[in-house]
């Protein structure tokens, strides 16, 4: 009853994951530093309101569904995407601090360097969402 929603925002996530590291990160390491910049502030704010929600309301749906069926594979699948969170906050939140306190004016290659970390961070969302994806498929089947 749960797991098709689990499924289907598993899978909202992970295209927003990938969608973000195939397209829009190339396209902000195009611009010069300070459009770079300005772009990555109001996309990231965002994109992390996006995807924080769709992450715990994954994990909500997936502990559901293995309340409701037993199959623990509905709770791995939702911490996968929880895991998220930490990752976030542990690995990728001091790389944000850094770039959400400096001025567009100040941006240079020190700046582009974070918002590259940045884009190498965020692949590891792309896996989680995929890694909770995939394991929701299986559940599903």
């Amino acid at each position: 009853m749960f797991g098709p929603f689990a499924l289907a925002v598993a899978a909202l996530f992970t295209g927003a994951a990938i969608y973000v590291s195939w397209a829009e990160q190339p396209a902000r390491l195009s611009l010069d530093d300070a459009s770079m910049l300005a772009e990555w502030k109001p996309s990231y704010a965002r994109g992390f309101q996006m995807q924080a929600s769709l992450a715990v309301i994954g994990f909500i749906l997936g502990a559901l569904e293995w309340m409701v069926t037993g199959h623990v594979i509905w709770l791995a699948g939702g911490a996968a995407l929880l895991a998220n969170w930490p990752f976030t906050i542990f690995a990728i939140m001091p790389v944000n601090k850094k770039l959400e306190e400096t001025p567009l004016e100040r941006a240079n290659e020190e700046t582009r360097g974070l918002v590259e970390r940045w884009g190498m961070l965020h692949g590891v969302r792309c896996g989680l969402g995929a890694f909770s994806l995939g394991l929701f498929l299986w559940a599903s089947i």
